[in-house]
């Protein structure tokens, strides 16, 4: 558990840089017509992150509706609290709690929400049946998880980056959580549907993609781990930044949606 990602006020604000480029916009455009949220709906938003969601979600439901957005981080909440107030929306009720622990009522939720949460969680199952327990019967989940096994990341020293990536799997409990994800969710009590697949493609080198801001929290997790120095890990960097016209990135989300059993 010390050795994962934990999100100070630096670490937030970079995850919130990559969740405003084009490629997680469009990703959470598809989470947003994939839940065919309702005005009036409740939802929960385990581990809301900066807010950029639950502020959508807010929107979709109305006013007469309800979001809630959870977090283990502090410095998340504060930038998700910024997002809080929706015009026209629903107000969101942010506040500090854990996916396996979920500060919601039983039945008291008709849709949750979890996008690249619980790769991070060590009790995923516990995680599955908190989310069964709070959700009304015939309650929709959603939940979206990266496979790092697929990322596919162009460079011209591929031993080093190898050890980058190394480095980066100890950053979550699970790197391959979504090969297993469907059968948890049917163990929890869900009735499944097929997922869908989110890739995230990126050609040619911009500072506004998605992978632009990923190389900045992969080197400022990695130093120091698998034997990475800093100008070991400032050269894959640059390495990455300079290949210009020749920039190649892909990367695989999958996004599972089930229903708690009326």
């Amino acid at each position: 558990m010390t050795d994962m990602l934990t999100f100070n006020a630096e670490a937030a604000r970079r995850v919130e840089r990559t969740y405003r480029t084009p490629d997680v916009v469009a990703q959470r455009r598809t989470v947003l017509d994939t839940l065919e949220l309702r005005p009036g709906e409740r939802v929960l938003d385990i581990g809301c992150g900066p807010g950029l969601l639950a502020a959508e979600m807010a929107t979709a439901v109305g006013a007469h509706g309800h979001v809630t957005g959870v977090d283990v981080s502090e410095s998340m909440l504060a930038l998700a609290r910024s997002r809080a107030v929706v015009p026209g929306g629903a107000k969101v009720d942010l506040r500090p709690a854990a996916a396996d622990h979920l500060p919601c009522a039983d039945a008291s939720v008709d849709v949750a929400v979890s996008t690249q949460v619980l790769e991070y969680i060590v009790d995923v199952a516990g995680a599955l049946a908190e989310i069964h327990r709070v959700l009304v019967p015939g309650g929709r989940v959603a939940v979206l998880d990266t496979d790092w096994d697929s990322l596919v990341w162009h460079c011209t020293d591929q031993p080093r980056m190898t050890r980058m990536l190394a480095a980066w799997d100890q950053h979550l409990a699970d790197p391959h959580l979504p090969r297993t994800l469907l059968p948890a969710l049917r163990r929890a009590g869900f009735e499944t549907s097929p997922p869908l697949v989110i890739p995230l493609l990126n050609v040619g080198y911009r500072r506004d993609m998605y992978s632009a801001g990923l190389i900045d929290i992969v080197a400022s997790y990695v130093v120091g781990r698998n034997g990475l120095t800093d100008d070991e890990v400032a050269a894959w960097s640059n390495d990455l930044r300079g290949l210009g016209d020749d920039y190649f990135c892909s990367l695989n989300r999958y996004l599972f949606t089930a229903t708690k059993p009326s």
